[in-house]
């Protein structure tokens, strides 16, 4: 697994793989596409699927090239379709040209299990940055990729298209915290964090 940021508002973009089977998934391929495809190459991998944890820019922005690269589907939650259309508008606020994009091959539903065969990972339903927001549990490696819904001492914000403060706060309640003290935790922008360590000293989740 290697996590890197990506594009203007660096955010963390994830290649899982399976080496034995020389397959890979792709997580969040919000830029930088070329550098994303080296590093499939340089280990010689076959792209399976590209996970996007919501509609955001910076987290979808280079999905559909990577797609024209490689073959692999989209997979993406439906509620956030509003914000592939309004891209136009995402870019703007950037001061970037808006990248070319398309609807998803297939939405990603509560409790979906997508992934490596051998890294699977179940999708949680977790709206409140927007309202297509996912995490992604990878069970066996104790692990969830959290998108912007929860950052290392912070939750993502909701004053943007689509937000609702008192959702997202439901929503890591409701799907996050209900996870293990140790599982890590892997934010879509900033440092790692555990979902003990958020639990503990977040401060946006002391009291609910």
């Amino acid at each position: 697994m290697e996590t890197f940021p990506v594009g203007p508002l660096a955010c963390n973009c994830t290649i899982l793989s399976d080496e034995e089977a020389g397959e890979a998934i792709v997580i969040d391929p919000g830029d930088e596409i070329g550098r994303i495809q080296r590093r499939l190459a340089d280990h010689g991998l076959k792209l399976k699927q590209i996970l996007v944890t919501h509609g955001h820019i910076d987290h979808v922005g280079g999905a559909l090239k990577l797609k024209q690269l490689t073959g692999a589907p989209i997979y993406m939650n439906e509620n956030d379709l509003p914000l592939l259309k309004a891209m136009d508008m995402q870019a703007a606020w950037l001061g970037i040209a808006p990248p070319e994009t398309a609807p998803p091959d297939a939405s990603l539903k509560e409790g979906q299990r997508v992934g490596l065969e051998r890294y699977p990972a179940e999708v949680l339903l977790t709206p409140g940055h927007t309202q297509g927001s996912i995490c992604l549990h990878f069970v066996s490696l104790k692990l969830v990729v959290a998108g912007d819904t929860l950052f290392a001492g912070s939750i993502g914000r909701t004053d943007l298209p689509g937000g609702n403060f008192r959702q997202i706060i439901d929503s890591i309640h409701g799907r996050l915290l209900t996870l293990s003290d140790e599982t890590r935790v892997l934010p879509g922008h900033g440092p790692a964090t555990s979902i003990g360590e958020e639990r503990d000293s977040n401060p946006f989740l002391q009291t609910k």
